[in-house]
């Protein structure tokens, strides 16, 4: 097994920039980390999660559907040029992943995201380059390679055949790890703190169980100032509106991601509006990902990335509404 350092993995994904649309974290010259292309600033693997979400590769803010030309002819939104390669996937942000390719092909495949989602390779990233060297979860799948920060280099731990095969191109001279290395940086990963993840689950036990009264999301929806920052920073956050619009002679259907904290979100065209309320907004915020997802999905959809608590500007993140539902509740 591999071990390789930044610059060892900067150059092995710059040589598959012919081959794939390759999007890394980067720190950017004002010391912002983005998912982006090599050529915008050096490699930034540590740091802890990318603040965007990086499903949106695959679910872009924008995406378009189809043109149609001044001759009527419609042209739909084909596959990419090159395969897309994503580096910097977190665990939580692998089981979000997970569900939206479940999402978007359940019942329905959605062409326009396996358009990009096929074909890509993900890569993940854990172990001690966290947010000031804390230890990230080791996800242990779900990707094609994970990289594994021991402090020094990444171990370079591929899942699947596309992901073995690229890993074999990687040059990294004199860097098998040690015996024992990878099982103590799993014993490292178990032993990680669940916290957030059992107050997630005890507040999603007591929505379901009818505990939360409506004053509770009266008092939440007070503080929402509908900026919208939570389903824009969620990796599970799917939904969309759809907008045609004229471009130099052509009509262009484009959909952009919505929010359900927007009064419009749900308003009818007779003018009735079921969430008329920001109150109504607040809690099928909440109550879709810890309740109404449990029932259709079998699982919770709020995977405790921790995004929305770190956008909120007025503290009613997931992680934040649940640890007060457990307080005021149980």
């Amino acid at each position: 097994m591999k071990r390789a350092t930044t610059e060892q993995l900067r150059t092995f994904f710059a040589s598959l920039q012919t081959e794939f649309d390759v999007y890394v974290p980067v720190k950017l010259h004002d010391g912002t980390r983005v998912l982006g292309s090599l050529s915008e600033g050096p490699l930034a693997l540590e740091g802890g999660k990318i603040p965007q979400k990086p499903t949106s590769v695959f679910f872009p803010q924008f995406d378009k559907v189809f043109v149609v030309d001044e001759q009527s002819k419609f042209q739909m939104a084909g596959p990419v040029a090159k395969p897309i390669m994503v580096v910097g996937f977190t665990a939580q942000d692998l089981d979000c992943l997970e569900f939206i390719d479940k999402f978007f092909s359940e019942n329905y495949r959605d062409d326009i995201y396996f358009n990009k989602r096929d074909g890509s390779v993900v890569v993940g990233v854990s172990g001690r380059c966290g947010k000031d060297g804390e230890f990230m979860k080791i996800a242990g799948g779900k990707c094609d390679i994970e990289l594994i920060y021991d402090g020094e280099r990444f171990v370079v731990q591929a899942y699947t055949d596309k992901g073995r095969q690229l890993s074999e191109r990687l040059v990294a001279p004199d860097s098998e790890a040690p015996a024992g290395l990878m099982d103590a940086l799993s014993r490292e990963s178990d032993a990680l703190p669940t916290d957030d993840e059992d107050t997630i689950d005890k507040a999603s036990d007591l929505i379901r169980a009818g505990k939360v009264p409506e004053d509770f999301w009266d008092d939440i929806a007070s503080r929402c100032i509908a900026c919208t920052s939570c389903n824009l920073a969620c990796p599970t956050c799917t939904c969309f509106e759809v907008y045609d619009r004229k471009q130099n002679g052509k009509m262009v259907r484009q959909r952009i991601w919505d929010s359900c904290q927007l009064d419009g979100f749900m308003r009818e065209a007779s003018g009735h509006n079921p969430s008329g309320r920001q109150m109504q907004r607040t809690h099928r915020r909440i109550h879709h990902k810890l309740a109404a997802d449990v029932e259709r999905w079998g699982h919770k959809t709020c995977m405790v990335c921790g995004r929305c608590d770190d956008v909120c500007p007025t503290e009613i993140g997931m992680k934040s509404v649940c640890k007060m539902i457990v307080e005021r509740f149980s």
